[in-house]
């Protein structure tokens, strides 16, 4: 992401200057690939079991455990799920608008309706109306309190961006199309998709 960046920083310096600079970022990654200095990401195949997940809800408080039910039933991230406002509530069509969702190019203005799935609405009636948002927590006060609890019941290697993951492999495993679930995570290509979906091969017999 950083030769990226830098790239995009010369090529704008260049058009500014008007000047025909040869691409030294393009020529130069095949040799940092094969040096193994830049790459893809390490993609993360870590899935909550059912056990982890039960026991994780029992040892949380209840307005966390009703965050990670959300979150598993959502897919959405952390940030996303404490910006919901009550007015971003349409109880009607079950569907709730994110403002501002991580877009690749757009950083303001990309509101999208996501439907409220499985559970996910249920946990939305539980909340109550004592704030604006429905769900008024940091998102760094999630992570503390998720981590926490991971800890003391020693379930290792489970971040709760891992729940964005298992929610979206469950939406596939449940039946839905690409552009189905595309609808509910906020993805706007199968590359990126397929990065949060870690499907289970038993899964396939539901199908």
């Amino acid at each position: 992401m950083e030769v990226s960046k830098l790239g995009t920083g010369l090529r704008y310096a260049a058009a500014t200057k008007r000047l025909t600079l040869p691409d030294v970022v393009g020529q130069a990654r095949p040799v940092l690939s094969h040096a193994g200095l830049i790459g893809g990401g390490n993609l993360r195949s870590r899935r909550i079991t059912e056990d982890e997940l039960v026991r994780l809800l029992k040892a949380l408080t209840p307005w966390m455990a009703d965050i990670v039910t959300f979150a598993v039933a959502t897919a959405m991230r952390r940030e996303e799920i404490v910006r919901i406002a009550w007015t971003d509530l349409d109880g009607k069509k079950k569907l709730v608008l994110i403002r501002d969702r991580k877009h690749p190019r757009k950083k303001k203005g990309n509101n999208e309706w996501v439907p409220l799935l499985g559970v996910a609405r249920e946990v939305v009636q539980a909340q109550p109306r004592s704030n604006e948002r429905i769900f008024p927590r940091h998102p760094q006060t999630i992570s503390k309190a998720f981590k926490a609890a991971c800890d003391e019941l020693g379930i290792v290697d489970l971040h709760f961006h891992d729940l964005r993951h298992e929610g979206t492999s469950r939406l596939f495993e449940n039946g839905y199309a690409i552009e189905q679930v595309a609808l509910v995570t906020g993805h706007k290509d199968w590359r990126h998709l397929r990065r949060c979906t870690q499907l289970r091969p038993e899964s396939l017999h539901r199908s």
